[in-house]
């Protein structure tokens, strides 16, 4: 069975807007982001209050924290970084959710990511000791840019930390991005470690647009019916989160608005339609 889940703050900034459309589309579950212009671990405490009551009253549930931890530099000091791991930590707890969405470093522009590769291992170590204690398990997307960008590094990093509180995003949009074909490449290297799927598709980098074009799953070169075919065919039970980035973005989330981000939903349904999937 697929769960259904997305980032909301792509709808609308305000939470209110964003948990209209989640009720209107039957949609249960949100990667929580940002809300009221806002990243999530910015939040007070008063707004996570709020914003889990209303969740709470609409039905709605946190599929994962949409959290930016590890979306700095590696050559940025990192003691802070670790204390915003741990109020991570704190609300994940707090929403009843298992799941943080991280990622692994950005590495310098022109660098060798090797060069990098034992603080990588060092600071990511350290999250995910703060995720073990609390009970919370850190999820990796593969972002362009940062360690963790290719399949390969995305296995290294799994399998070094080792840990069960330390799993993967699968986010096919962000491999297309960094010259992979996602489910041919990608897929055969990481299905093992992978427990949740970003949904958000993209055409082929060219010259003239050099991250290619973000499209509606299964409208790109992300390979998402062949993914979603094979994940139904063995029995895969976890969320699939729609990230449409189909319009202006900022720091906040995007603003594809909801008329986009119900087309991404209707790409999305109606690939697991097709090939005879159950979700909610």
């Amino acid at each position: 069975m697929f769960t259904i889940t997305g980032f909301a703050d792509e709808i609308a900034h305000d939470l209110d807007e964003q948990i209209t459309l989640l009720n209107k589309l039957n949609i249960s579950h949100v990667e929580f982001r940002s809300a009221w212009d806002t990243k999530v671990l910015d939040l007070s405490q008063e707004q996570l209050e709020t914003a889990k009551e209303k969740l709470d009253q609409a039905g709605i549930s946190l599929s994962s924290v949409g959290s930016d931890l590890g979306k700095i530099q590696i050559t940025d000091p990192f003691d802070a970084h670790l204390e915003r791991a741990k109020h991570g930590v704190e609300v994940a707890q707090f929403f009843g959710t298992q799941y943080i969405r991280m990622f692994s470093f950005f590495i310098p522009e022109g660098a060798d990511p090797a060069d990098f590769r034992d603080e990588v291992i060092a600071r990511t170590r350290a999250m995910v000791e703060v995720a073990e204690a609390g009970g919370i398990t850190l999820l990796h997307e593969n972002e362009k840019g940062i360690y963790g960008d290719s399949p390969e590094r995305v296995k290294d990093l799994i399998t070094t930390v080792n840990s069960p509180n330390y799993r993967a995003i699968y986010d096919a949009a962000n491999y297309v991005q960094t010259g992979f074909k996602p489910f041919d490449e990608a897929w055969p290297i990481v299905s093992d470690y992978v427990d949740y799927i970003h949904i958000k598709d993209a055409t082929v980098p060219t010259p003239d647009k050099p991250l290619g074009v973000i499209t509606p799953a299964g409208q790109g070169d992300g390979q998402y019916p062949e993914l979603l075919a094979t994940l139904n065919e063995t029995g895969f039970d976890g969320f699939l989160s729609i990230e449409p980035h189909l319009g202006d973005f900022d720091e906040f989330g995007g603003l594809c608005g909801p008329d986009l981000w119900t087309d991404a939903q209707q790409a999305l349904t109606g690939i697991l339609d097709n090939i005879g999937a159950k979700y909610n």
